[in-house]
């Protein structure tokens, strides 16, 4: 195989941005290139923060329009523009991260008898009718269909995306649906020495709700002060949670946005990293496989993380981190205090933390466990 069409229909995901959807992309385009795989980009986005490695890549836009309904009709409109480009240029395989309204795989395979490979990362459907508004709800639901049909396999970062997916498909596909977790670069991200001084706990993310930045603010402030903490990433609640520090009198930096080959150099010299999931009471919000642990880990930082979703079969409890009750400051300060005060400690779960990454969790075994038993 020599040559890959890689699809993103979805506007919210550009493929040279800097949030965690945008590494996804960057990263599987990284591991088919690892191949030897030539790799053209067919999107509605291309964004800005192109990475120096990704300068070459050819990447085809054409951008979705309007508002509402008529936003819907063009992003089916855009997938079918996008999948004609992909068969007048010709493809050996076809890739799409699973978009609303998007039956470009579909129509690709078709158009070139080639192997399609559908990637979903959320319940989209259900992420739209919750957040904001689905108005063609048929239409969702028939693209979703055609799609996993006509995919010669479909991958769920989770096993409840897997299970979503599932519901909503005829069941003859079901045994090409499989479940494969996200992953890391094991080569961008690497261990540090820890910086002198007071232990610096990172965390890196976009600052919204469901990444419980609060409760680690508040879990610095009430804990031992033998800690600092980084947080890498802004977002919607950025100026909240800046007024929550200055209030509780938190020592906290804020780095801002950072595009994702500066995340590396500010995680070097940390000491522990932070995933403080909330609880957010409902276990079907807890579909998703977060990039963030698996950076941790690869940069050999013990995680202290909430105990929901599909934290626990990432982190070992006390091994390459330690899980503890969601949405509890008191908890998360005693058990990062704790880590903050034991450096041996520290260093066996770093070198734990660091050795998953490298044997289970690289980009490239995770593209392998896609492609297994489709491509030779």
């Amino acid at each position: 195989m020599k040559r890959l069409a890689y699809l993103c229909i979805d506007p919210g995901v550009p493929v040279f941005g800097t949030k965690g959807a945008s590494v996804h992309v960057q990263e599987i385009i990284r591991s088919w290139r690892n191949r030897g795989v030539e790799v053209k980009v067919y999107c509605t986005r291309a964004g800005t923060v192109v990475p120096t490695d990704l300068e070459d890549l050819p990447v085809v836009v054409v951008p979705v329009t309007g508002k509402d309904a008529e936003r819907e009709a063009s992003q089916a409109s855009v997938a079918a523009e996008l999948a004609q480009r992909v068969i007048e240029d010709g493809a050996d395989a076809v890739y799409e991260r699973y978009s609303l309204f998007s039956d470009a795989l579909a129509r690709v395979t078709a158009g070139l008898r080639v192997p399609g490979f559908l990637e979903v990362n959320a319940p989209l459907i259900d992420e739209q009718r919750t957040h904001r508004t689905l108005h063609d709800d048929a239409a969702a639901g028939r693209t979703l269909r055609v799609q996993v049909a006509a995919a010669a396999r479909t991958v769920c970062v989770s096993d409840p995306v897997a299970g979503w997916v599932r519901e909503r498909v005829d069941g003859r596909h079901h045994d090409r649906i499989r479940t494969v977790a996200n992953g890391v670069n094991v080569r961008r991200i690497r261990p540090s020495a820890e910086a002198p001084g007071k232990p610096v706990v990172a965390f890196v993310g976009t600052l919204k709700p469901w990444h419980g930045v609060e409760t680690l603010i508040e879990a610095q402030a009430s804990g031992s002060r033998g800690w600092s903490l980084r947080i890498v990433g802004d977002g919607p609640q950025g100026p909240r949670l800046r007024a929550l520090a200055a209030e509780v009198e938190a020592d906290v930096e804020f780095t801002g946005s950072v595009p994702p080959e500066s995340v590396p150099a500010l995680l070097a010299g940390c000491s522990i990293a932070a995933a403080p999931y909330p609880d957010t009471k409902d276990a079907g919000d807890q579909y998703f496989s977060p990039l963030k642990i698996y950076e941790y880990c690869a940069a050999g930082l013990p995680v202290v993380a909430s105990r929901v979703g599909q934290v626990p079969h990432i982190i070992d409890d006390g091994v390459t981190g330690l899980l503890v009750e969601p949405s509890d400051p008191f908890a998360l300060a005693e058990a990062i205090d704790g880590l903050a005060a034991a450096p041996l400690a520290r260093a066996a779960m770093s070198a734990a933390a660091r050795r998953a990454a490298m044997q289970r969790h690289s980009w490239d075994t995770v593209l392998n466990r896609i492609t297994e038993e489709v491509l030779p």
